[in-house]
């Protein structure tokens, strides 16, 4: 045992000695490390240190205030940039200026600058040496005013915006009173819109120059709260068939028919495999119900008679039965080509009822109960049928109407009244040239024909006749 003795002493010494100048070696180390950073952040006391860089260019040894200065450039250099916004309801042209886009100079220059610079003296010299040997790589920040969009689009959102309307359905015996389809609404989609302007954004802040940027305005759509098909088990919840007609140049007592029997036929519901008759759904046609005495044609002549204009009802719901693909059961023409049915359409597309012994009849074959609704336009005088209930993938095709076999009109006719004063002339029928005009229709449903039928409408000459006063 104490031949081992001596070694151990001389073993604790040494390492005692060891650790002290481990001490002093590291005390000065430190000593030195912190001359050393007080030094250099004396010598970049007013700028950004060393391998500090935005978006790959370097600002080391630049002022905060040199590096706002360059990103003020850029944005001086893309001021004149302008997006045009489009839409079907019109267009808005705003400036780069305008959006206030352009880069965050201010915020860019502090944050370079601030690299190093925290209060944490470790984390200072950790990211200091990081910048000098590897270097500090910043993103790029850039503004655009939201706000300043919106006041650009404030017009065309007014145009743009819709609102959803939910669906309003009231049954009173057997007939629909009150009857709103439910309908999509649509508004502008600024959150779209303001990610496509940011994803252009940093291209166009890059390019340092003036671009033209055109947008499509994203439109985002709007589901009502109650829809059709809610308010309602009958199937009634979309449109399957649409039929217009115009009336003007018609006398007074010919649009208050035409309102009144559009009215009586509004409203009325065909349940699956019913076959609809328009005379039945009329009604009574005279003075008794309502009726005012206008044009018809009676016994081959056009006479004044209650009703008239009670066709161009039949007419109207005719062409949605067409429209709709549904099999027409029982159809008339004229006996010859009227001008209110040609205002807008081909000739050949009417139909004549004359109560109780002419109809037009359909049959419901969809499945689903179908809704017919009226609605007359007084400014424009047009009458529009739109049938309801739900479709079922029929396509319904019609050929242009062909017209052969024309006859000119005969001579005018001139008769003497002695109920009209001496000299004075009154027109009580209306020439028209003869013709026979055929059409087709195809409907086709889950690949099959359902429906394949020609109309032949043969019409007549009809002579214009003036009763010449004779009292």
């Amino acid at each position: 045992m104490k031949f081992y003795k001596p070694r151990a002493k001389h073993a604790k010494k040494f390492t005692k000695t060891a650790f002290w100048f481990c001490v002093g070696a590291s005390l000065g180390l430190f000593l030195f490390t912190s001359f050393v950073f007080i030094i250099f952040q004396n010598i970049y006391k007013n700028v950004v240190y060393p391998g500090v860089a935005i978006n790959g260019v370097n600002f080391g040894g630049k002022t905060q205030k040199e590096v706002r200065s360059f990103f003020q450039m850029k944005n001086s250099l893309i001021k004149d940039t302008t997006f045009t916004l489009t839409s079907d309801k019109g267009v808005a042209t705003v400036s780069a200026t305008q959006l206030n886009l352009g880069f965050n100079d201010k915020l860019l220059s502090e944050q370079a600058y601030s690299i190093g610079r925290s209060p944490d003296v470790i984390s200072n010299v950790s990211l200091i040496l990081q910048a000098y040997i590897n270097g500090v790589n910043l993103p790029l920040s850039f503004h655009v005013s939201t706000d300043a969009l919106r006041t650009t689009l404030a017009d065309l959102k007014s145009a743009i915006d819709v609102t959803p309307v939910d669906a309003q359905f009231e049954l009173s015996n057997g007939r629909v009173t009150t009857f709103h389809p439910s309908s999509d609404g649509q508004q502008i989609d600024f959150d779209t819109l303001n990610a496509q302007l940011n994803a252009k954004a940093l291209p166009i802040l890059l390019s340092s120059r003036p671009q033209a940027i055109t947008l499509a305005i994203p439109i985002k759509t709007l589901k009502p709260k109650i829809t059709t098909d809610k308010v309602n088990s009958l199937g009634i919840k979309e449109l399957i068939g649409t039929g217009t007609s115009l009336f003007g140049h018609s006398i007074e007592s010919r649009i208050y028919n035409v309102t009144l029997a559009a009215s009586r036929v509004n409203g009325v519901i065909v349940a699956p495999g019913e076959v609809f008759s328009f005379d039945k759904a009329l009604g009574d046609v005279s003075a008794f119900t309502g009726y005012k005495s206008a044009y018809v044609i009676e016994n081959g002549k056009t006479v004044l008679g209650d009703g008239g204009g009670v066709c161009q009802v039949s007419t109207t719901l005719f062409r949605a039965l067409l429209n709709a693909g549904l099999p027409i059961v029982e159809r008339h023409a004229h006996a010859y080509r009227v001008g209110y049915y040609e205002e807008d359409s081909p000739p050949g597309l009417d139909a004549t009822v004359y109560v109780p012994t002419v109809d037009l009849k359909f049959k419901n074959d969809t499945g689903h109960s179908i809704l017919i609704q009226s609605i007359i336009d007084p400014s424009e005088l047009r009458l529009t049928f739109l049938l309801y209930g739900t479709k079922d993938g029929r396509v319904t095709t019609l050929t242009t109407p062909v017209v052969t076999n024309e006859t000119p009109a005969p001579p005018d006719k001139f008769e003497d009244d002695p109920t009209l004063p001496k000299g004075q002339i009154k027109q009580v029928d209306f020439a028209a040239a003869g013709a026979t005009v055929t059409f087709s229709r195809k409907v086709v449903k889950d690949n099959k024909t359902i429906i394949a039928e020609t109309y032949t409408s043969v019409y007549q000459p009809w002579q214009a006749v003036f009763m010449r006063g004779t009292q």
